[in-house]
């Protein structure tokens, strides 16, 4: 976005829907697209989208499928643009490696997430060894009030924030039978986030996945119970102050 001369934001069209291509695959599941489904997903002209996609993979950024013809990938360029960003990231590499210690310590999968919007983005992960642990990938993004990560990012919001975010009829998208799917009540949860420091997902976005977070550590059902969530909650909370000192912030 662009100032104009009144001080007005705009956008370019055309580079919006160049962009609104690039980010289907963002959806969980998509690994490749041929034109017709882009067409559908979007409701864009035909003609419109085989030219859109023929700049992105001019460009670099789609490229065709080496052994699916008329279906097309990210292209290398994406994957550049993705590292650039993750170069510049401090908190990628000082939230990998303390979430390595984190790790080491109770051999469960830890990630860390941003908040974008109403979602949560995994920007970093480190895997359990155990032979029954949480499957996700980094880039992966879900709803922000479905996730231990998200709430704890969502309990640094001020109310006025938080309404604006969400529907007028403050009703949530539902992942699980488990998940929150009312304002008020993530409101009441996002007030217990902020008076102990750290958060919980009980099964919100995987059935079988208990969570805490203020830098996240999942757990299988299977190994879950009241102790380990205590154990585990004074780890996230130890474990995020750590990354919050190494990227500079004191204490007041």
């Amino acid at each position: 976005m662009l100032e104009g001369d009144a001080g007005v934001r705009t956008t370019s069209p055309a580079l919006r829907r160049g962009l609104d291509i690039l980010e289907l695959f963002l959806d969980p599941g998509t690994e490749e697209l041929r034109v017709p489904e882009i067409v559908e997903r979007l409701d864009r002209p035909r003609a419109s989208v085989h030219e859109l996609v023929g700049t992105l993979v001019d460009r670099g950024y789609l490229s065709e499928h080496p052994r699916r013809p008329n279906a097309y990938v990210l292209g290398v360029r994406a994957f550049q643009l993705g590292s650039s960003y993750e170069r510049g990231l401090d908190l990628v590499r000082e939230g990998t490696r303390v979430a390595a210690g984190v790790v080491a310590s109770c051999n469960e999968t830890v990630q860390m997430t941003i908040l974008d919007r109403t979602d949560v983005v995994f920007i970093a992960k480190v895997d359990s060894t155990a032979p029954v642990r949480l499957v996700s990938d980094v880039g992966r993004r879900l709803p922000a009030h479905c996730t231990a990560g998200g709430k704890a990012l969502l309990s640094a919001l001020d109310d006025e924030l938080l309404t604006a975010s969400y529907p007028a009829d403050g009703r949530l998208p539902m992942l699980t039978p488990s998940s929150i799917n009312s304002l008020d009540r993530l409101r009441t949860q996002l007030a217990e986030v902020r008076s102990r420091g750290w958060a919980s997902e009980y099964c919100e976005s995987n059935d079988d996945v208990f969570c805490v977070a203020a830098m996240s550590i999942s757990v299988p059902s299977v190994r879950w119970s009241t102790e380990r969530e205590e154990l585990l909650s004074a780890e996230v909370v130890e474990s995020a102050q750590e990354v919050s000192t190494a990227l500079g912030h004191v204490a007041r």
